[in-house]
């Protein structure tokens, strides 16, 4: 059982939540929701004991699977050693024994803390927890060969993957996820969607994919009105359950107030003549009637827009022949495209297959793009006529140089653009008042991320290429970006592990496998009939 009684968590007088009662049952799937800033992180560090409640107490099982965040932490371990650290009781006795047995000598104190120690280890089913952490690991794609490897021989992507499985391993009672599929190909979270399916604990996770909330989650614990409610289903099912709520009672309150305005009305014509107990009767009726003031929700809704100058020509695209690797491994071995005005392809497969690279080699000499590292092997890649490329990097941060303000970073990709305009597309970005006046090297990741958008829509590019443009957004801003790419007129090359994004926005597939990239021409429901 996994509760939570009278919980209250306030930063000066911002109340992210107050006097919060709740219970995540075993069985069930929770997906905790809410804007950037609402909370779920620090609820989710409440909940995992890392963050001490202000008041209130916390009922835990006495296991629980928590997804770390920090990907270097484990840098000195090797890969399967990381994933067993995930049974803490377990990993301490190992150490303990294995401490023992390397002594020269065993002293009579020795071998009784070592048929302690393997009782442990017993009860934990640590005699098959290499073979057990295997099969997780096996499952989130990292391969045997590199279990005994150091965690800091592995890349950013399988580093997330390993520290995934350090928290399901042990079956713990709960699980705790915080942005798992944040560089998960599309394999790997429906490996994630199948486990999470099957698994009898508590589930409570954090994601800005609605395609795998409303797989994955039974009920929604949603931060917003200072407060968690919980709605029974996935996203979409709490976004319909909440709306009608609010309605019901904006539409009781405007009732009661039609009410108290007839009321009062009597009162104001009678308060002086000799009606008085109707007069008192009525004020009662008022002061009954009165609306309890609604709290305010902390839902913020940004606005994407992307618009061209003007359309590129009829064939916005067209390579031959290219190739790209890094020493002596060749990622893009031969491949020719052409790609029409107003196409727009979604560039899938698993991670490490050279999705990215694809888009550095295509990139390498396109209008618009600045940024250092694009680069091509060999092919011939043609952009059409006055082809204008916006681009988001997987690692945006490397695209906004430091000392800049944000304003002024901005007026260079609309020198025409007054500083009224550009404080008003930062504003629908959700940066507000003076915050255009920040540097630009002390932006987290996510105000970095909008940052970009503001970048593209002021640049008004007629080719978008966006490669990973939802890892550090929150559900409102991925639903605004998937309503946008739905009404973009130019072209756009997009990567993605977002379900509902591809399958809403993508009208043909780049898709990477086998060493080899396979053209398909149609949208995802057609590749998917016709895999």
């Amino acid at each position: 059982m996994l509760s939570v009684q009278n919980v209250t968590m306030r930063y000066g007088a911002k109340i992210l939540f107050e006097d919060v009662t709740t219970t995540f049952n075993p069985g069930r799937r929770y997906g905790l929701t809410g804007p950037n800033g609402a909370g779920k992180t620090t609820f989710m560090k409440i909940l995992a004991g890392e963050l001490e409640e202000q008041t209130g107490t916390v009922q835990r099982p006495r296991r629980m699977g928590i997804l770390r965040q920090d990907q270097f932490a484990f840098d000195a371990f090797r890969v399967i050693d990381t994933v067993i650290m995930g049974n803490r009781p377990l990993w301490e006795a190992l150490l303990e024994r294995d401490a023992i047995y390397a002594k020269p000598e065993m002293t009579d104190e020795d071998g009784i803390r070592v048929a302690e120690l393997e009782g442990v280890v017993g009860f934990e089913d640590g005699y098959t927890a290499e073979s057990d952490a295997a099969v997780l690991l096996d499952g989130l794609d990292i391969p045997e060969s590199l279990h005994d490897r150091k965690m800091s021989e592995l890349q950013g992507g399988q580093k997330v993957r390993v520290l995934l499985a350090q928290a399901l391993f042990g079956n713990p009672g709960a699980l705790l996820l915080d942005e798992p599929t944040n560089h998960l190909d599309l394999d790997s979270i429906h490996w994630l969607e199948e486990f999470l399916g099957r698994y009898q604990g508590t589930v409570i996770v954090i994601s800005h994919d609605r395609h795998f909330l409303n797989n994955v989650c039974t009920h929604i614990a949603d931060i917003d009105y200072q407060t968690i409610i919980q709605y029974t289903g996935g996203y979409d099912d709490m976004v319909m359950q909440k709306t009608q709520l609010r309605s019901r009672i904006e539409g009781e309150n405007a009732q009661r107030e039609k009410k108290i305005a007839q009321l009062n009305e009597f009162i104001a014509r009678f308060a002086a003549g000799t009606r008085s107990s109707q007069v008192n009767s009525r004020r009662k009726e008022v002061e009954r009637l009165a609306p309890g003031e609604l709290a305010r929700s902390n839902i913020q809704r940004p606005f994407i827009k992307f618009e061209q100058k003007r359309p590129s020509g009829r064939h916005a695209l067209e390579f031959q022949h290219v190739r790209k690797g890094y020493g002596d491994v060749q990622v893009i071995k031969d491949f020719s495209a052409n790609v029409p005005r107003g196409e727009r392809v979604a560039i899938m497969g698993r991670n490490g297959m050279g999705k990215s690279t694809l888009l550095n080699a295509l990139l390498a000499n396109a209008p618009g793009v600045t940024e250092p590292y694009v680069s091509i092997d060999s092919g011939e890649v043609r952009w059409g006529h006055e082809a204008n490329v916006g681009y988001f990097a997987q690692d945006f941060r490397e695209s906004i140089p430091k000392g800049w303000t944000m304003t002024d970073w901005l007026r260079q990709f609309d020198p025409d653009a007054t500083v009224e305009q550009i404080r008003g597309v930062l504003g629908q970005m959700l940066f507000r008042g003076e915050e255009g006046t920040k540097k630009t090297e002390v932006l987290s990741g996510g105000e970095a991320c909008r940052l970009m958008f503001c970048k593209l829509m002021l640049q008004k590019p007629n080719v978008l290429v966006l490669d990973e443009p939802t890892n550090h957004l929150d559900l409102e801003a991925v639903i605004a970006l998937n309503t946008c790419l739905q009404r973009y007129e130019g072209t756009l090359l997009l990567v993605t592990h977002d379900e509902d994004l591809i399958d809403e926005v993508a009208t043909r597939i780049w898709h990477f496998e086998g060493g080899r990239i396979e053209d398909f021409q149609g949208t995802y429901s057609e590749y998917l009939a016709n895999a």
